[in-house]
């Protein structure tokens, strides 16, 4: 198998620190991004709105997330990501008191905004480069992983969180509890601080060479792609399965479960993705885990909906749910090495919050007019379809530049 590229970009700390700092970060910031489909049926309810309104606000926080991954990657790829990480956590503290006190759909639209900018300084992509940096090549991949399985040890654990808290609290009661619960990650931006060290020829690129070598990459336009389709369909799911289990009939505590597992089967999938590059191509393990995501979206159209069905086929989706992050950015590190990593990334998951934005649109406009998600089903397993196919071309090697250079 082709190993990751050698580079000689060095974090100031050791692996260890930078994997459970941002883990820890990563964790809670992502928890507290997954749970927002549990405000759907109460905040609906008390604004006297559609969900389309609560969808779009939704939508654009996806969207502002995915710009913000490009600026927070180049400002943590140049400066350290510390001081990303806490803006990141200043803006989601702003973001869930606006919508605490929200009174209108635009009130929700600011909201999104700033949980958008928050997410950018706090989750995956702004601190990927730090444990790639961090990582030797031969760990690199199982690195990362480490911070997609504290995405999901996040989920898991904020999922039933925030369900009690809005049975004791309200709603509206549980986003200051979970904006208080963000702010108590703040110390730990500490080690993640200081500006990255540059050694060596290969890994002294300037940003607008490293951005031209990549949009002249073949192989790096079809990850973008492929990216694009996993941010439609995990936005798309975790946003909106509270609303098609209510409208199965089924008590809100299956959708809370369901949600859950997603978290609890992803730390099992993320990991096995992180170790299979020891056994099969990135590139094939991508077009694996999106076709594997189709058969869950057949059972939600073809099965009959029952509480054990939307858990089952949760779980499965779990096991594919950000499996694809160690993988893709473990290619952009093959492709370009870790200089510019967050922000090559970040450009990969600007490709991947358009396609949440995409998702969440369509699934509302659709909702709306049809008052089915039976449409949004049969979308989801035709982009699924593409993404497996746009994988298979990719190139699982480092660009010439990297591969010319003396190994460290």
């Amino acid at each position: 198998m082709q190993e990751d590229a050698p580079v000689a970009t060095r974090s100031p700390q050791p692996l260890w620190a930078v994997v459970l700092s941002a883990g820890l970060i990563v964790g809670v910031a992502m928890g507290v991004r997954q749970v927002m489909g549990l405000y759907l049926p109460p905040m609906t309810r008390a604004l006297g709105i559609g969900v389309e309104p609560f969808s779009t606000a939704m939508a654009v926080a996806n969207l502002i997330w995915g710009i913000g991954a490009v600026a927070a990657g180049m400002i943590a790829d140049r400066y350290g990501a510390g001081r990303v990480v806490v803006g990141g956590i200043a803006a989601t503290v702003a973001g869930l008191y606006v919508m605490f006190s929200a009174q209108s759909s635009y009130d929700l639209m600011v909201s999104g905004v700033l949980l958008g900018i928050g997410v950018s300084g706090t989750g995956l992509t702004s601190l990927v480069g730090a444990a790639g940096r961090a990582a030797p090549p031969e760990k690199r991949t199982a690195a990362i992983a480490a911070l997609g399985m504290a995405a999901g040890i996040g989920g898991f654990v904020a999922f039933p969180y925030t369900h009690v808290l809005m049975d004791l609290i309200g709603w509206q009661g549980s986003l200051l509890v979970l904006a208080g619960t963000i702010a108590a990650v703040l110390p730990l931006a500490w080690p993640l601080s200081g500006k990255p060290t540059v050694n060596g020829p290969a890994d002294d690129q300037t940003l607008s060479d490293a951005v031209r070598e990549a949009v002249a990459h073949p192989s790096y336009l079809l990850l973008n792609l492929g990216f694009f389709v996993c941010g439609f369909h995990l936005a798309f799911y975790g946003v909106h399965l509270p609303r098609f289990v209510a409208d199965s009939g089924l008590d809100a505590s299956v959708g809370v479960l369901a949600l859950t597992v997603v978290g609890l089967a992803n730390l099992l999938g993320t990991y096995v993705s992180g170790r299979s590059p020891r056994f099969i191509e990135k590139r094939l393990g991508l077009s694996l885990i999106y076709f594997g995501r189709c058969f869950v979206f057949l059972g939600l159209l073809f099965l009959p909906i029952t509480g054990m069905v939307v858990i089952v086929l949760s779980a499965i989706l779990g096991l594919f749910w950000l499996s694809t992050v160690p993988l893709t950015s473990g290619l952009v590190a093959t492709f370009f090495g870790t200089r510019w990593m967050s922000m090559l990334f970040g450009i990969v998951f600007l490709s991947h919050q358009i396609g949440s934005f995409s998702g969440l649109w369509l699934a509302g406009v659709l909702y709306d007019a049809t008052h089915s998600y039976d449409m949004m089903w049969w979308v989801s397993i035709g982009v699924g379809l593409m993404a497996a196919a746009v994988h298979l071309p990719i190139k699982d090697r480092p660009v010439a530049r990297l591969a010319a250079a003396p190994a460290e």
